[in-house]
């Protein structure tokens, strides 16, 4: 991806479709659009993945929590989001093997009811995904279930397992830009939308953007906008038309992580109801352990930000089931992301809001904004917001991302590591992380060694990060900042915030050289 040539092409083409946000959702809408022979650009305020797609729980999931509200409330419409989203599961971790993986959660019970209760409960889970179903769920003894986490105190009752899907969310995000761009999207970041321009019966036909980095502004031109903002639909809905009425609500989801000793081996730990009737997980990450996610109803942000308040209930809750005792002083980074909920009418509760997505229209600009949704679903969100996208352009073209494997992901090898090891003198942590973040493409960040040695070195002490990493990530990523380095196409911000920031000055002279 080359940001100038995006930018010149952006200034001199005409798009079939503009794409606005480049989370997921819009990734998936432009990897989407271009697999459809569409003419598509992609525009991106900040960063990609720069908000909600890269502060997720990284989970994979049908949503136990929703399967548990549909069966109490009998509500179809949290049967069909739970089904949907399993059935999207699987393909995720198909078309992302690099960097995605299927995780083996714990539920502890604390009495024969709750054994019972669990045991049934995701057996249905097991039986709404069918044939796409990771492995069946089984019931552990206690002492079976303290074998598989050791951490776990002694005073519960059994435990069951089920599975569902991890994955590395902001690369993931990436490997959507890096394909579309790929199949002849014009993806740009650190560009957004001043304004919209309009035809004489009122429909958007072009946009203003101005550039993040240099403040420079030009028009440019598209037959059709969507509207993939996220939390922040409502501002450009109003942008295009003040009179719509607003339709996002924003939920909190903050999470804190600990170092790994807390948890070790490769299984979660799902805390199936708090006090205050939410869920919880305790999940290996990348050599930590994540704790997460609160659900409070927030004020929209560019930069959310865990309370007090917060911490300590996350950490009361790693206290109830874990036996070696959590303080603040053992939290090792925060972050904190915003969900997007979409309301038919006002609730006043977030957590009982639908997690299911709407593509709207609006009659006047014809502006498609795709509004609500998850992480598992943003294929479908992006397949929806398409179809709709090809009828206002009066083309029948279909989705073809159901079986497109990612970049990254095409030729990879969960074994070549030891290849890396030897081609490049790589250690074994440094070669297996860059298989995990790039996939079929580590060869050509270690290959960057060879043209300067001293990107051979490590980025900060005690990590397996190289300083090549940064030069790849500028010069085939669209990394422009630290934060763009750090925090997304490494991920290390939101898993040791003392690393980064000792990292942070060497990174910044890569950008500048």
């Amino acid at each position: 991806m080359n940001r100038a040539d995006a930018l010149h092409r952006l200034q001199t083409e005409t798009f079939d479709v503009c794409i606005i946000g480049g989370g997921a959702t819009g990734a998936g809408c432009a990897l989407d659009a271009a697999l459809r022979g569409l003419r598509v650009c992609l525009i991106e305020e900040e960063d990609f993945a720069a908000q909600t797609s890269s502060k997720s729980t990284k989970l994979i999931h049908g949503g136990v929590r929703y399967l548990e509200q549909a069966v109490k409330t009998l509500s179809r419409e949290q049967f069909l989001m739970v089904r949907k989203s399993l059935a999207e599961r699987r393909t995720l971790l198909r078309n992302a093997p690099h960097l995605t993986r299927e995780l083996a959660l714990l539920t502890p019970c604390r009495n024969a009811f709750e054994a019972f209760y669990y045991t049934v409960g995701l057996k249905i889970y097991d039986y709404m995904a069918g044939r796409r179903n990771l492995r069946p769920s089984r019931w552990l003894s206690g002492r079976a279930a303290r074998s598989l986490i050791p951490e776990l105190k002694a005073n519960l009752h059994s435990a069951v397992v089920y599975y569902d899907g991890q994955l590395d969310d902001a690369r993931f995000c990436l490997a959507l830009v890096k394909s579309a761009a790929a199949e002849g999207a014009v993806v740009i970041n650190h560009l957004k939308i001043k304004n919209f321009h309009f035809s004489r019966t009122g429909k958007i036909n072009g946009a203003t953007a101005q550039e993040g980095l240099t403040g420079e502004t030009f028009r440019f031109r598209a037959e059709v906008f969507v509207n993939a903002t996220g939390p922040f639909a409502d501002a450009l809905r109003h942008l295009a038309n003040p009179r719509l009425r607003p339709r996002m609500r924003v939920s909190r989801g903050s999470h804190i992580v600990l170092d790994a000793e807390h948890l070790s081996g490769q299984t979660a730990i799902l805390v199936p109801k708090t006090d205050d009737g939410r869920v919880l997980f305790l999940i290996p990450w990348q050599g930590r352990v994540l704790v997460g996610t609160t659900d409070l109803e927030d004020t929209l942000s560019r930069q959310p930000q865990i309370s007090e308040a917060e911490t300590d209930y996350l950490i009361d809750y790693v206290n109830r089931y874990l036996g070696k005792p959590v303080s603040r002083a053992d939290v090792r980074a925060t972050f904190a992301g915003q969900r997007p909920l979409v309301q038919a009418t006002f609730t006043h509760d977030t957590k009982s809001l639908v997690r299911d997505h709407e593509v709207e229209t609006d009659n006047r600009t014809r502006l498609i904004s795709i509004l609500g949704g998850k992480w598992t679903t943003y294929r479908l969100m992006a397949k929806d917001t398409l179809d709709e996208v090809c009828r206002e352009l009066n083309v029948s073209r279909k989705s073809a991302t159901e079986h497109y494997v990612l970049v990254g992901g095409k030729n990879f090898d969960p074994g070549s590591y030891t290849a890396l090891m030897a081609d490049y003198g790589l250690s074994e942590a440094t070669a297996r992380h860059l298989l995990l973040k790039y996939g079929d493409q580590a060869s050509a960040v270690a290959g960057l060694t060879r043209e300067n040695p001293g990107w051979a070195a490590l980025l900060v002490a005690g990590k397996p990060l190289l300083q090549a990493e940064v030069v790849f990530a500028a010069r085939h990523e669209m990394a422009r900042t630290p934060d763009d380095v750090l925090a997304r196409r490494l991920g290390l911000s939101l898993t040791d915030a003392a690393a980064a920031a000792a990292a942070r000055p060497v990174v910044e002279s890569l950008l500048q050289a």
